[in-house]
């Protein structure tokens, strides 16, 4: 069988690490195989159209978590919602082929809180960042217990897709300018950073006080982030951005294989991998 991550671009992927761990660790390395495939937008129907039953999922990351909606029969709730389909399940071959879009980056998020001590109940979080991976985040804190986070952006005028999200969820966030953010962080329970490498080096500067919430930052590279670092130094539990990707990762491997994913071999896996390139 066959499965692979597909974005532009995608050579630096971590995905084939995660699973070619898993098909080892499950035993099933020698029918399973697992690729990255550079696919732009434009190329992206054409690639769909040619999926033959020898393939059993693709792992969809940027510019393509919108694009693929479209081109699939099937679409489950949560991925719906959030508006964005990192995971693509296919079962059967030719005209009985059904192409199912899933989203398992909430699956990832929550789980990541919880290495942090967050399981639930959950009162008061921030978000950094309005793009796909802060739609994410606003279903993960709604089931945690938070429907109703501070989001902090950029730019309130880029934030209208977020905001739609957030409907369809029935979450209902606070938008705030980027720049208020250092006050709000001291006293959230809960903080996610989407924002890309060193976007929010500017706030790990201006953070000022003991924090006694969990933050985890999405982003692995560079790592320690300067956020990450502030934020240990002041006190608070931090979570890196690869225990989301590898959380996200385990239930694909659970989707597409059937099998109970392998999280310890994946994680390994994943931090020798992080050592060697990051």
């Amino acid at each position: 069988m066959r499965a692979a991550v597909i974005g532009h671009p995608v050579a630096h992927s971590l995905s084939p690490v995660l699973h070619r761990a898993a098909y080892a660790a499950l035993g099933i390395d020698d029918v399973w195989r697992y690729e990255a495939v550079d696919v732009t937008e434009d190329q992206l129907p054409g690639f769909v159209a040619g999926l033959d039953g020898t393939w059993a999922g693709l792992s969809v990351t940027m510019p393509l978590k919108q694009a693929v909606r479209p081109l699939l029969h099937h679409v489950e709730p949560l991925a719906d919602v959030v508006g964005a389909v990192n995971t693509v399940l296919i079962q059967g071959s030719g005209a009985g082929r059904v192409l199912t879009g899933a989203n398992t980056d909430v699956h990832g998020l929550v789980a990541a809180l919880g290495e942090g001590g967050i399981a639930g109940g959950l009162r008061s979080a921030v978000v950094l960042g309005a793009g796909a991976t802060a739609a994410s985040t606003l279903a993960a804190l709604a089931q945690l217990g938070c429907t109703t986070p501070t989001v902090h952006v950029r730019s309130v005028a880029r934030a209208a897709g977020l905001l739609r999200a957030a409907h369809r969820m029935g979450v209902s966030p606070v938008l705030r300018p980027l720049d208020e953010a250092p006050a709000a962080l001291r006293s959230a329970g809960a903080v996610v950073s989407t924002l890309p490498a060193h976007a929010a080096d500017d706030l790990a500067g201006a953070l000022a006080g003991p924090v006694g919430g969990v933050l985890l930052d999405v982003v692995y590279d560079p790592r320690p982030t300067a956020l990450s670092q502030a934020w240990a130094a002041a006190g608070g539990t931090v979570v890196g951005g690869e225990r989301m990707l590898l959380h996200q990762a385990v239930e694909q491997v659970r989707l597409m294989t059937g099998h109970p994913a392998p999280v310890e071999a994946m994680g390994r896996a994943l931090e020798a991998a992080l050592v060697t390139t990051v």
